[in-house]
C-alpha cells in the first residue's frame, strides 16, 4: 500500500503560476511511473503529465510548454509546476503513483486548482 498527500492547490488569476506536490509513503526511485491527471465538473479524468523512475516525462498536448513534470528521489516526491494558467485548468488534481511491476497504481486524494479573476 502507498499512500499520496498532495498539496499546493488553490485560487490563482488567470496568467498565473502554481505548484502541486505529491508526497509519497514509499521510495520513488524505481521501478514506477508517478503521475498528475485532473478531473474538472462533469468531465472524465485525463492525464496531465507523467514521470518514470527512469527519467522520462511526457504532458498532454494542452498543457506543453506551460507545465513542468519534476521529482525529488530524496523525498519521495513529485511536483507539477503549473505556469500561464487559464480558466480552463480549473479541476481537481490528482497524483498517481504506478509500479510497473507488478502494474499495480494508488491515487492521493486530490487538490483543487481554481483559476479564475
Amino acid at each position: 500500500q502507498v499512500q499520496l498527500v498532495e498539496s499546493g492547490g488553490g485560487l490563482v488569476q488567470p496568467g498565473g503560476s502554481l505548484r502541486l506536490s505529491c508526497a509519497a509513503s514509499r521510495s520513488i526511485s524505481s521501478n514506477n511511473v508517478m503521475g498528475w491527471y485532473r478531473q474538472a465538473p462533469g468531465k472524465q479524468r485525463e492525464l496531465v503529465a507523467a514521470s518514470t523512475s527512469g527519467g522520462s516525462t511526457s504532458y498532454a498536448d494542452f498543457v506543453k510548454g506551460r507545465f513542468t513534470i519534476s521529482r525529488d528521489n530524496a523525498k519521495n516526491t513529485v511536483y507539477l509546476q503549473m505556469n500561464s494558467l487559464k480558466p480552463e485548468d480549473t479541476a481537481v488534481y490528482y497524483c498517481q503513483f504506478r509500479t510497473v511491476i507488478p502494474n499495480r497504481g494508488y491515487w492521493g486524494q486530490g487538490t483543487q486548482v481554481t483559476v479564475s479573476s
